[in-house]
This record gives structure tokens, sequence and C-alpha cells, in this order.
């Protein structure tokens, strides 16, 4: 392992698309469609992460953390199966479970509903075709977000003649995994159903966990200017949720679920996890007015049912979201000068139910508290895309934002209904990049980001309605290169950044174990993130050796708090908790005679601060999984694939998704050890 980090250290200077591309398409140019339209990545103004379908299916139980940590200034956690955190760019301090300022789009509707909750654990993967992570800030466009924006894209019924799909996988620790897609082409309608079925027993005791999942996509084109897309989605997810663990209790048994403590009971006891329904559905219709102007809206909604049974008290929430986005689009080409410019508007409402009881060996009795809320979050956007000579491209935008929730408690003794109403706030954003050569562009960008606290953090597991918790804010200077070989075969990408976040939102604990919110001082976020990714022999169909891509990927944080002070203690200038300063990522994929394949990738990430203080670390951890694959049928109409992999190679002992500021230190969700997965892939074509 030390041969490997001195190996990826020597590439420090460089950095890479997060892209893997499958093997028909490994050669040709990367494109990207951050905001309106498709552009190639050589020339994008911002930092993108890439994340396709093949790399999806390289990881093992279909699981998203493995294959997100691959773009650099990504961390993606999971503190038991199903158990979901992502932060772009550093701050997990606002999310103990779930994933908070960031926005996250599922095709053109919003997965981030008003009150700021995103369910991104309720999608399976096999429902997921391509994903591109725009780092930093991105509220000029995409509304309330201080991390960045994720943009997903579903399967859909493509031109070529594939029509069903079935997956099947299966692993240590109980895992199994199905899922069939089916979809289908005519002259001016597809459709594609996804079903898709997972559950594990966990690694630790009350861990275990199972989703059901199923998706319709749609889409017709009713003239020649018209076309309509559909897309629903329905979700069955339960995971148990184990508990942190102190030190010792890691380090003696880290299998072990928390157990009871004085007057509280274990996670066993009382039955600790999550339960939740959600259904949701968009519609949106693009419409070419002419060859000059488009316009596309796109109507949503999604509904929750939402139960958490926890180790001091028992929350159900019903959530029912309505929201629409809209926007024109005008263009215009001439020989020396193109321009786009957009003008629009989205707008959002989240009710939210929220009722706590007592929790009785994982019954729900007497009620203690009883809360309505409702957030709204509208913003109008402009955005203005020049492009001089097919060498300078200018990007200036900005929104407006409003954001406001209601709140009435409901019991134990009734209010009146009130109403909390933030700033408006303006968002700018304006990038440029140069195309120094067809191979060579620089780039930067300044950027505001802004994130009101989320209604899970308004009204948090301490049941007190926060009116004094303010929307965090700050912004983002970057800057950046990226070069590509003429053949397309070496791709680098290096991009450094500050961010200044002012009122950063912090989660604390108190005496009783319940978590509640507060704004801290701000942070000050230096950051370098690079990578490197070389077709070192390309694909051919003679050599032993038919394919080798080489892929490195380095993620540098200097992250610390500024003038931060709760109660008696001063935390400025600590280490900002839960951000590693170093992670390293390193593959290859390796293409055999014979349709063999291998892919093994390394994960270096170094020790975490786990409390404001810096007192309690989780110790650094080298993470490397590998995977074999076998192609035994010919037939271009039935291909078949056989996997399998093994994680965690090394057994190391490490936690992902520790629990920060936790009282007792009882910080740590361990991960499994070393643990293999078998499988296989059959596709159907048309003949």
């Amino acid at each position: 392992m030390r041969i490997l980090l001195t190996a990826s250290l020597i590439l420090l200077s460089f950095s890479v698309i997060a892209q893997q591309p499958d093997t028909a398409n490994r050669l040709k140019e990367v494109e990207i469609r951050p905001y309106f339209s498709t552009q190639p990545l050589l020339r994008a103004t911002g930092s993108i992460g890439l994340i396709d379908h093949s790399l999806l299916e390289k990881q093992a139980g279909g699981a998203l953390v493995s294959a997100m940590n691959t773009v650099p200034g990504i961390r993606m956690e999971e503190r038991s199966p199903g158990s979901y955190r992502l932060s772009i760019r550093g701050s997990l301090l606002r999310s103990p479970f779930g994933i908070r300022n960031v926005k996250i789009y599922f095709d053109e509707f919003p997965l981030t509903d008003a009150g700021g909750n995103s369910y991104l654990n309720a999608l399976d993967v096999a429902a997921l075709n391509r994903i591109q992570i725009l780092k930093g800030p991105q509220g000029s466009l995409f509304g309330a977000n201080s991390g960045g924006v994720v943009l997903i894209q579903s399967q859909t019924p493509s031109t070529d003649s594939t029509l069903a799909k079935l997956r099947l996988e299966a692993g240590s620790y109980g895992g199994f995994r199905q899922s069939l897609s089916a979809g289908k082409q005519f002259k001016n309608y597809s459709i594609n159903i996804t079903q898709a079925y997972q559950r594990s027993d966990g690694y630790r005791d009350h861990s275990a966990m199972d989703r059901k999942y199923f998706q319709v996509s749609q889409q017709l084109n009713y003239s020649k200017q018209n076309k309509l897309k559909a897309m629903i989605f329905y979700s069955d997810l339960h995971y148990n949720t184990p508990g942190g663990l102190n030190l010792q209790q890691y380090l003696d048994r880290p299998t072990a679920s928390r157990p009871a403590s004085g007057p509280i009971k274990s996670a066993i006891e009382q039955k600790a996890g999550i339960y939740s329904n959600t259904l949701f559905g968009g519609i949106s219709n693009d419409w070419v007015i002419n060859d000059h102007f488009k316009h596309i809206v796109s109507v949503f909604s999604s509904y929750t049912d939402f139960k958490n049974p926890f180790i001091t008290n028992y929350e159900k929430r019903k959530e029912l979201t309505l929201g629409m986005r809209s926007y024109l689009e005008c263009q215009k080409k001439t020989s020396k000068l193109d321009y786009r410019f957009n003008i629009g508007f989205e707008s959002t409402q989240t009710a939210s139910d929220i009722f706590n009881y007592n929790n009785n060996l994982g019954q729900a009795t007497e009620l203690k508290t009883s809360d309505k809320l409702k957030a709204a979050s509208n913003f109008a956007f402009i955005h203005l895309n020049i492009d001089f000579l097919n060498k300078w491209l200018l990007e200036l935008s900005s929104s407006g934002n409003l954001y406001q929730y209601t709140y009435q408690r409901i019991a134990p003794v009734a209010t009146g209904r009130q109403t909390n109403r933030f700033d408006f706030q303006l968002m700018p954003r304006i990038a440029l990049s140069y195309l120094l050569s067809p191979e060579l562009s620089l780039r930067t960008a300044i950027s505001k980001g802004y994130s009101p606290p989320t209604i899970a953090e308004i009204r948090a597991s301490d049941q007190v309605i926060n009116v004094n918790l303010q929307p965090e804010s700050g912004w983002n200077h970057e800057i950046g290169i990226r070069y590509q070989s003429p053949d397309h075969r070496f791709q680098i990408d290096l991009t450094g950044f500050y961010y200044r976040l002012q009122n950063a939102i912090v989660r604390r604990m108190d005496e009783n174990e319940n978590e509640y919110f507060i704004n801290a001082g701000g942070t000050k976020q230096w950051g370098l993130e690079n990578s490197i990714s070389f077709w070192i022999v390309p694909v051919n169909p003679s050599k032993f050796i038919r394919g080798l891509q080489f892929y490195h990927a380095l993620t540098l944080s200097n992250f610390k708090f500024d003038h931060y002070a709760d109660n008696t203690a001063d935390y400025s200038g600590n280490q900002l908790t839960g951000v590693p300063k170093q992670v390293l990522i390193n593959s290859i994929d390796l293409q055999f005679p014979g349709k063999w394949s291998l892919f093994a990738q390394h994960n270096y990430t170094s020790s975490i601060p786990l409390n404001d203080a810096n007192t309690a670390y989780a110790k650094k951890y080298h993470l490397v999984q590998a995977r074999l694959s076998w192609k035994p049928l010919k037939s271009v109409h039935a291909p078949m694939e056989i996997f399998v992999g093994v994680d965690n190679l090394l057994n190391e002992k490490y936690s992902l998704g520790n629990d920060l500021n936790a009282v007792a230190g009882r910080y740590y969700n361990p991960a499994a050890g070393r643990n293999y997965n078998i499988g296989l892939s059959l596709q159907l074509r048309r003949k």
C-alpha cells in the first residue's frame, strides 16, 4: 500500500475527469450538459464530476458510495446499509443522516424538496444512467445550495436494439440484489420500466435493510416541435439503525449495535430504524418554438410517509411536495459569436406533518409533540452564455431567492400559525473559460452560495422549533485547467478553490442526546482537486491486453473554522469536523482476450476529526476492491456477463459514516470487513 500511495503522490500535480466510459465510447470526446446545452467537458467553465452507468455497475451491491467517492471533492458515507450521507467539498456538520446543503435533480425534476430534504436512498442504481456533479455553489440556476448540485439522468430507451436487461447479484452478509429493466422505442413514443429489489442483513447487529423500487419513464414526440416526458417512481425502503459505538466498543466488537446505557434502552430493544415510502412523479414539455426560441416547463410532486423509531422517541412524518419549473431559451449563432440566453423560475412547496411519540420497544405510545410546517422555496433565474470565436466562453447567471416557512404547534398545547421569512437573496455566478489550443483550456469562476436551514434542522429531534437559526452563505472562488490529448487517451483536470462560508450551520447534542443546530461563525476552505486518466493501452482486438485504463484522483482539503465559539469553548482555527485532509483514488480497468476484464480500485482516506474540538479522530484507512468479469456468450442478441468481486480486500477496520459531536464519544459506525459478491447480467436484444 505504501508503493501505491507513493505512486499517487508523484501524480499530485495532475487531475482528471471522473469518467470511466463504456468500451464503445472510451476514446470519444466527453460531453456534458451542466446547465441548458450540451458542450465538450474541455470547455466547461466549472468543476464537474461525471459518473456513467458502467462505473455504477462495477460497484458491489449497487451501492452509490464507492462510485461517488471516485469524484475529487465528493465524500459519500453509509452509516449502515441504506443510510446515505453526501457532501460536496466539505461540510457534513449539518447531516446526522441524509443530505443537506446539496441540491439534487432527477431528470428535469428537483428531488430535493422545499424543506431541504433529498431522499437519494429512495432511488435504485438500476434506474440511473448518468450522474453529473457540479461542485461549488450553483444557486444562480438551481436555487438554494451552498455545496453544489447533483444532476441524475434516469435510464431511458435508446435508439439501439436493447429491449430488456436482467441483473442478479448475491454477496456477503445476506446481500442480494435483483433488477429488471425493459424498454421499447416506437416511432414517436418510448417507454422504459425498471423494477428492483435489494436486501442485506448488514455487517453489524440490527443493520438489515430492504428496498423495493418501481419506475416508469415515457417520452412522446407529439409533433416536430414538441416533446413530452413523464416519469414516476415508487420506493419502499426500510433499514435498521444500529447506532454509534464509543472507541472501546468499536475496538472490542465492531459488529455490535449500540448497547443500553443506564435508563436508555439499546437500539435493538427500541427497534431503531427508518421506514420510508416515497411516491414521486413529474411531467415536462419541451417546445421548440423556432430556430431561436425554446420553452420548457415541468411540474412535479412527491409524497413521503416516514417513520423513525429512535432510541429516545418515535417520529412520524407525512410530507407532500408540489412544484413547477419553467424557462425560456433564446439562442443565435453567427460566424464569430454564439450566444444563449435563458430566463425562468422554480417554485416548490412542502407541507410536513410531524408527530413525536414515546418509543416503547419499537411501538409508538403517548404523543409528546405534534407540529405542522410548510416550507416555500421560490426563485427566478437568468443565464447568459456567450461563445466568442469558439475559444472564449463566458457565462453570466444569477437568481433571486425567496424562502420562508410557516409553523404551528398542535400538541401538547396548540398555538397559532406563524411565518418566518428570510431576506431576499441574490446569488450571482460569473465564469469564463478560454481554449488555448484544441487540447488545453483555462477557466475561472466566482459564485455565491446560500442555504437556508432545512425543516429537519429548524425542527430537530429536540422537538423545539428554532426560529433563530439563520441561513449559511458565502463566496466561492476557483480556477482550473484541463488538457486532453488529440486522441482523447490522456485527460487532465486540475482545480483550486477558496470558499469563505458565513453562519455555517453546525449540529450539536444536548445532555439527553437530542440534536439541535446552531450557526457557527464561519469557515475558511482552501482546496485542491486533481486527477488523471490515461488509456495506457487503447482498446484493440489483437493484443493480449485488449485495453488498459489507469485512473487517479486526489483531494486536498485545508478546511478550518473561523471565529467559532460555543459557550466557553473557542474552536477558531480547528480543522473542519468530518473532513479528511487527503483522499487518494487509484483504479485500473484491464481488458483481456476471451471477453475477460478486471477492475480494481484503491481508496486512501486520511484521519478525520470527529468533534469540533478536534480531540478525537477516526484513523486513516486504505480500501481495495476488485471485480473480475467474463462475457461467455458471443451472441450480440443476448450478451451475458458473469462477475465476481471482493470489497475491503485488506480487511481494514474503519468507520464509514461517523456520528459527529456525539455524546459520550459514540462516534463510530463500523463498516464491513472483507466481503464478496457474485452475479450475472443478461441483456435481450431484438434480432
